[in-house]
């Protein structure tokens, strides 16, 4: 649960009245007047301190800064620098308005300026122990920043100073609920709604544990109780939508989801549930849209990056896709799940299933550093599915070679047939040829072709071995 900081207020009707330095702050929130302007909250001191005078004029200039921010934050168009000065112009006023650095230390905050907003909350503190609320969201810095110790420890000076304070008690029971503490956090929780029966922290830890415990229908009646006193409390919902996809159902779920957005649109824990939910069902145009909203907060997120990927490819758009996921292996080089995406594309929308198969191997590589991989996870079908194409591939070449070979070899026969025909058509019938030697006298016989009218060779008498030539010059007995 991420905790929030919240600004200090003042009333206009009550500017003349004097600061105290007791305890003038409430579990909500208050102003440089203190205890009268919230006289019903205020927690009992263990020590009054003496009164601190603060000028009118830097009054009046607080409750203009204040006036402005609400004004603000209504139109939903914050302008922290022109809010900055305002505040800054009060604290010239009269230096000793601590509300006024708290204030500066919650712009500073929200900006993202973190040291800053630390210094400021300090600088408060020295001037004024006894305001709450900036122990407090110094308490919430560290706990969102992983420091619990740091965080205990100022909750719990906060408890030594202020006994009945209800947010701080809340607050711990949130810590002790982060660390396992279960027991813990319930008791503290209990404290904290024994002292404000109206906490609503308080009740959303409650929810949360029982969750935590397996125990849906208890934490589903303190939701019911909590969405009584605040139905615009986006965390509420939120808490109730992961009641009920704890009991299997997602479309109730999306629903109470829908509804921390309706009353804060930018609650991105309900974009990522929402994201993840839209994925579950193939709802990629609705997946983009939240992933779109989560990265918009903040850029530096992985697995922002990788899902909106996954929406890219869902439809069908695989360029964008494989730039959300270099930008993810950009911020973590070692999510493994970006290699089995990236292979899916190349393998089934590139026709690229040698590279993919040296993804699918890096990503069992890797996911199986984290965790075993099972034999029938899904990465080794495609490895095998991936694995078929490449051997098909190699078939389908070697067959292609194999028909170039013989298509070069018909055609190297066919030219060689037409150089064969050629020679035997350089010789027709009729041509003249080279003359024949007579095998008698030794002279050259004339081409029998080239002799008109030459009779044609008779043939030897039966058992005559070398019958007589015939004179060509000699006259025939025919007439």
């Amino acid at each position: 649960m991420i905790n929030h900081t919240r600004f200090l207020r003042t009333s206009l009707g009550l500017v003349a009245a004097a600061l105290l330095a007791s305890g003038c702050t409430s579990s909500t929130a208050a102003g440089p007047n203190g205890p009268a302007a919230n006289q019903n909250t205020g927690p009992k001191t263990p020590a009054k301190a003496e009164p601190v005078n603060i000028s009118n004029r830097a009054k009046l200039l607080f409750e203009d800064a204040v006036k402005a921010m609400d004004t603000q934050k209504k139109a939903k168009a914050v302008d922290y620098p022109s809010l900055e000065r305002k505040f800054k112009t009060a604290l010239e006023a009269d230096p000793n308005l601590a509300e006024a650095d708290y204030n500066l230390g919650v712009l500073a905050e929200r900006q993202g300026k973190k040291d800053e907003a630390k210094n400021w909350y300090r600088s408060a503190l020295k001037k004024k122990p006894t305001l709450r609320q900036a122990s407090e969201n110094l308490a919430v810095m560290s706990t969102n920043e992983g420091d619990i110790p740091g965080a205990v420890a100022l909750y719990t000076d906060v408890l030594k100073r202020f006994p009945d304070d209800a947010a701080s008690r809340a607050r711990l029971a949130e810590i002790y609920r982060q660390t396992g503490d279960l027991v813990k956090a319930l008791e503290f929780a209990r404290a904290a709604l024994m002292r404000d029966p109206q906490s609503t922290t308080a009740l959303k830890v409650m929810m949360r544990t029982y969750v935590d415990r397996k125990q849906p229908a208890i934490a589903k009646m303190v939701a019911l109780r909590a969405l009584k006193l605040d139905e615009n409390d986006p965390e509420l919902h939120h808490t109730v939508g992961l009641i009920i996809q704890g009991e299997g159902d997602p479309d109730g779920a999306m629903l109470a989801f829908k509804k921390a957005l309706e009353v804060r649109p930018d609650y991105l824990p309900a974009h990522i549930l929402l994201a993840q939910l839209s994925l579950d069902a193939e709802d990629y145009p609705g997946a983009e849209e939240h992933l779109r909203k989560i990265l918009q907060a903040g850029g530096n997120n992985a697995a922002a990056h990788l899902n909106l990927g996954v929406a890219y490819k869902g439809q069908g758009q695989y360029d964008k896709a494989m730039q959300e996921y270099d930008e993810a292996e950009k911020l973590d080089p070692k999510m493994a799940a970006i290699f089995l995406n990236r292979a899916i594309i190349l393998h089934r929308a590139k026709d690229a299933p040698e590279r993919a198969l040296e993804l699918y191997k890096k990503y069992v590589a890797m996911a199986g550093d984290e965790v075993a991989l099972s034999a029938e996870a899904p990465v080794f079908g495609l490895m095998r599915e991936a694995e078929a194409v490449v051997q098909a591939k190699k078939e389908a070449k070697m067959a292609e070679d194999q028909a170039k070979q013989m298509e070069e070899l018909q055609k190297k026969q066919e030219a060689e047939m037409k150089k064969n025909g050629g020679a035997q058509g350089a010789n027709p019938a009729g041509a003249k040829s080279e003359p024949m030697e007579d095998p008698t006298t030794g002279d050259l016989a004339p081409n029998p072709a080239s002799a008109p009218n030459a009779p044609a060779p008779q043939k030897a008498a039966p058992g005559q071995k070398n019958p007589a030539q015939s004179d060509p010059a000699e006259p025939t007995d025919e007439f």
